[in-house]
């Protein structure tokens, strides 16, 4: 599909070409960029565009404001077609977007990502996943979703199932936003660079070589954070159920291991023991392609469960903070729960919207 200026979502994802690169920048500030379906296909077509132009030695994309490169997919969207009975819309949306992320896994040429401010959920999918990662002295990285009733998605359980240790559960478990450093050590990231020095690295992109400029612009990130709460967060994540992670928290003499164990209780308790699971299970998947197949089946099962669209009331609608999960404790939701978001759907199921995310 070739790229068009009358796009619906040509303002929303601006694309020019200088010199030898090629600039996405993704144009919605006052939303934080979120990604809309439209902008999701839009980057797409985009990128396949240029993916045989030669001219095109590699892409770069950037986020427009001063908040950041991306807070998510646009999730009150998504509110809204749960609740309005349109879920299969929502599943569409994350169809193109899984598929994108792994298009961008895959890309032939270098895909640079500024990570710069906020990046969170579709953010990281649309960025984490490139080849080229940069993180600034602004750069605020998560994956949120246990506080909205929903898992880590967008190939956000592929890549905290494979950072150190026990890191990425519990970056999972409690949506942690983490500081460059950290994503840098989490595998979410490669290089740190000034936020001051963004306009000219990516200008530099159009004349110079790729590693020239990242050995210009780039310099060493600050000590990671998580490092210095590695053991604790090792040992108490190694538990086989979130009952257990809470309870090792909790007893742990670690203060920031208690405040944890607090935190994670705030979460969807059935989000919580999905998550886990999802986890657990993504480390034994042997790529992306075979984890975002998982991912799309947990998240259109969960389209039948109330606590998404609760969640997302909670802390973007309304902002009261207040979510009321159903169930509400951990102990309320058994495992014959969470074994159902990962069992493929029944034609006539509830769930069971567009099939398989890949074509075999």
């Amino acid at each position: 599909m070739p790229i068009t200026a009358t796009s619906p979502a040509a303002d929303a994802v601006l694309l020019r070409k200088e010199g030898r690169a090629a600039y996405l920048t993704l144009n919605r500030p006052k939303a934080i960029n979120a990604l809309t379906r439209d902008m999701v296909l839009r980057v797409r077509a985009a990128l396949d565009e240029w993916q045989e132009d030669a001219s095109v030695d590699g892409v770069v994309i950037t986020g427009t404001g001063d908040r950041g490169l991306c807070a998510g997919g646009d999730i009150r969207a998504v509110r809204e077609a749960v609740i309005t009975g349109r879920p299969r819309e929502a599943a569409e949306f994350w169809r193109d977007e899984y598929r994108l992320n792994l298009a961008i896994s895959r890309y032939p040429k270098p895909y640079v990502a500024i990570m710069d401010g906020i990046v969170m959920g579709g953010g990281v999918g649309i960025s984490a996943h490139g080849s080229v990662r940069l993180v600034t002295e602004r750069s605020r990285v998560a994956m949120p979703e246990t506080g909205i009733g929903f898992i880590p998605d967008v190939g956000g359980t592929y890549l905290l199932s494979r950072a150190p240790g026990e890191l990425g559960t519990h970056l999972a478990l409690t949506g942690t936003a983490i500081p460059a450093a950290d994503a840098i050590l989490c595998g979410l990231a490669d290089h740190y660079i000034p936020s001051t020095a963004i306009p000219d690295f990516t200008a530099a992109l159009a004349t110079d070589e790729l590693a020239a400029a990242l050995k210009t612009y780039t310099t060493p990130a600050p000590t990671a954070p998580l490092a210095t709460h590695r053991s604790w967060i090792d040992e108490c994540y190694a538990a086989d159920t979130v009952e257990e992670i809470v309870d090792r928290l909790r007893r742990h003499k670690s203060p920031a291991a208690n405040e944890t164990a607090a935190t994670i209780l705030t979460k969807s308790p059935t989000s919580l023991k999905v998550t886990l699971a999802a986890l657990r299970r993504a480390r034994k998947l042997p790529d992306l392609q075979a984890v975002l197949e998982q991912e799309f089946l947990v998240s259109c099962s969960g389209l039948t469960e109330p606590d998404l669209a609760e969640g997302i009331r909670a802390q973007v609608v309304d902002k009261d903070r207040i979510p009321h999960w159903t169930p509400s404790t951990l102990a309320a939701v058994p495992a014959e729960s969470v074994a159902r978001f990962f069992t493929p759907p029944r034609p006539g199921d509830p769930h069971s919207y567009l099939g398989p995310l890949f074509a075999s």
